[in-house]
């Protein structure tokens, strides 16, 4: 297999991943539901999410074995939702994406290491407290 070949396969796999639990509101209700079973309303309040589009997401996720559906017949009614488990197998992916998203998403621009950046401010701020020293050590030796 040419290396051309085993990148468009693994490019494949990413993006059928992506396609399955890619969408905004999918990835809401996944994260959302990482912390327990939650009622329909209770999913409704905390994603934001019109009635309609909970609904169909749900459904989808459903379909595609994230999500379980729970049907308690008690007065009143009440649809509750879980993650399967392929839908917790998801859990640590989240994690990874918070991380990256702590480091990366107030990052300097051009991509720059915020590690870097930061060393490189504390060097600044060093030279800064140091330049008086300096000046006065000038000013002493004239």
């Amino acid at each position: 297999m040419s290396p051309e070949d085993q990148y468009s396969e693994e490019a494949c796999v990413v993006i059928d991943s992506l396609e399955q639990i890619g969408s905004q509101w999918r990835l809401i209700v996944l994260h959302d539901l990482q912390d327990g079973e939650k009622r329909f309303n209770e999913l409704k309040r905390s994603t934001d999410a019109s009635s309609r589009t909970l609904s169909r997401v749900l459904d989808d996720l459903q379909d595609l074995g994230f999500v379980n559906r729970r049907l308690e017949e008690d007065a009143p009614v009440a649809t509750f939702y879980s993650l399967t488990p392929k839908g917790r197998s998801l859990c640590p992916v989240f994690d990874e994406i918070e991380a990256w998203a702590d480091q990366w998403l107030d990052s300097p621009p051009a991509g720059e290491d915020p590690a870097d950046v930061a060393d490189a401010e504390s060097t600044n701020e060093d030279d800064a407290e140091s330049e008086p020293a300096t000046q006065k050590a000038k000013a002493e030796a004239e």
